[in-house]
């Protein structure tokens, strides 16, 4: 038997397809936590098609065994089908989005056909690469990664600084995808080097029909200093330059904050002031990777660090935001929305955004990794979710998990959950016990037979060895009492 995480995380997701687009399809659908869609595409294949889906496979080591993926996709339970899903409309700074998924200013999106390809897709707008009149030389290589134990890469970084096609171009470029593409949301992001810079952009963004403008306070790898990040630091210059703008243009304003601050909340409260309509949070994490492949003529420097690895840190910053009582829970009339950014891969990245308070999420590393074509089930997987609720509005889920957000000080240290093992699904392979033994409370015990047992007089309940397992094969218990050697007085 398969492991079906594993086996769908080994398919290349070629560019083309040799197995064929359904095979492909479906295979991406599994890859992207949509299992929902996975399965019903799975019914419409018959047995000649993944026989020949097999045969026609290219991969470097084995072909990837399809027909054993959808037996066991099978014996998932059913769920409602994809008829008469719920819409994914809705509002995000007064511009009303036909979906919440948009592209980050980035390298998606630096010319006209990258961004209307993406908008046919089905994305629903674009935060267009940063627009500067500033000369851009950017440096080769500019990107790198971090990986684990083979899998495609948790975390990137890259040197890459904003847009180098002349500021005209990519006005004009905004212009024509607006006219082409009338329902769709395009976003200008700027950068000034001075207060007139910041207007004058700003001003050129609303002439050319852009639905809003974003200002990038945010960019860790500028190479002049008083750009980007060195802004996002200063609560003082936020206030000012978001205020400028805000004074000079009527179409919506959209601070992009840095995360390469101890806290969130002056910079937020900063642009509440300044009269901001919403916040994009966050950039890229400042760091630097030591790969000789990735030098510059031998040397290094510090940049921007995004991906999987960063979303963690990114929903913290998120929730510094939309859980500020000045900002949300203090009779204030005038909320910012919030776009969120960092890490999102999947339907359920986006899910985690949105339930902490934001309205849009911008997605950038993914796409560089699998494409645009990642969209498909991020609206699919999200609308699946929303229906198995009964959910009708997506602006249901914005914001519902804040309530449990808690201070350390406030959560249940009197109570416990042991783990529980699953004897079929565990393969002996002893990886719970080496954890608990070296890292944890030495609380599992690993026999000649090959089949931990966990010491209920000595564990702690703290998960460790749920989180090493290989199979998936330790479960949570129910939460009970702690034993009464555990609790401290």
């Amino acid at each position: 038997m398969i492991h079906i995480n594993e086996e769908v995380a080994r398919c290349l997701l070629c560019a083309d397809a040799p197995c064929g687009e359904k095979v492909a399809r479906t295979i991406r659908a599994l890859r992207f936590e949509n299992h929902w869609a996975a399965k019903e595409l799975f019914e419409k294949l018959n047995d000649a098609e993944i026989e020949a889906a097999e045969k026609a496979c290219i991969h470097y080591d084995k072909p990837i065994r399809i027909s054993e993926l959808k037996k066991q996709t099978a014996c998932a339970e059913n769920r409602a089908s994809s008829d008469n899903l719920p819409s994914l409309e809705i509002n995000f700074c007064d511009m009303v989005c036909e979906n919440p998924f948009f592209l980050a200013s980035s390298a998606i999106c630096t010319n006209y056909e990258m961004v209307a390809r993406a908008l046919e897709a089905g994305w629903a707008g674009v935060f267009y690469k940063t627009i500067t009149k500033a000369e851009i030389q950017e440096v080769s290589p500019r990107f790198d990664a971090v990986r684990k134990e083979g899998t495609p890469f948790v975390g990137f970084r890259n040197m890459e600084q904003l847009s180098e096609n002349p500021y005209q171009m990519d006005f004009d470029i905004l212009r024509r995808l607006k006219q082409n593409y009338p329902s769709k949301r395009i976003i200008a992001s700027i950068m000034g080097q001075t207060e007139e810079e910041w207007i004058e952009l700003a001003k050129m963004a609303e002439d050319a029909g852009c639905d809003a403008v974003e200002l990038n306070f945010s960019c860790p790898q500028m190479r002049l200093t008083g750009l980007g990040s060195d802004i996002g630091q200063n609560p003082e210059l936020i206030l000012f330059y978001s205020s400028y703008v805000k004074d000079a243009v009527k179409i919506p304003v959209i601070p992009k904050m840095t995360p390469n601050i101890m806290s969130m909340t002056a910079p937020a409260l900063s642009c509440f002031y300044a009269g901001a309509s919403g916040i994009s949070a966050i950039n890229t994490i400042k760091s630097i990777t030591m790969s000789r492949n990735a030098e510059v003529s031998e040397k290094k420097t510090v940049s921007g660090y995004s991906g999987k690895a960063v979303k963690p840190i990114a929903l913290r910053m998120i929730y510094e935001i939309t859980g500020n009582p000045l900002l949300y829970k203090a009779g204030i009339e005038r909320h910012m929305d919030i776009s969120g950014i960092g890490g999102i891969e999947t339907w359920r990245d986006a899910l985690e955004f949105i339930q902490l308070g934001c309205r849009n999420v911008q997605v950038c590393t993914a796409v560089m990794q699998y494409g645009y074509r990642i969209i498909d089930d991020l609206i699919l997987g999200l609308k699946h979710y929303m229906q198995e609720r009964g959910i009708t509005e997506l602006k249901e889920l914005v914001g519902e998990e804040l309530k449990n957000i808690v201070l350390p000080s406030e959560l249940d240290r009197e109570t416990m959950v042991f783990p529980k093992i699953d004897r079929e699904k565990c393969i002996g392979c002893g990886r719970c016990f080496i954890s608990c033994a070296d890292g944890g409370h030495q609380a599992i015990t690993f026999g000649e037979e090959r089949k931990p047992h966990i010491v209920g007089t000595k564990c702690v309940g703290c998960h460790l060895c749920r989180l090493v397992c290989p199979t998936g094969a330790i479960g949570v218990a129910k939460r009970m009492q702690k034993p009464s050697h555990q609790i401290t007085t």
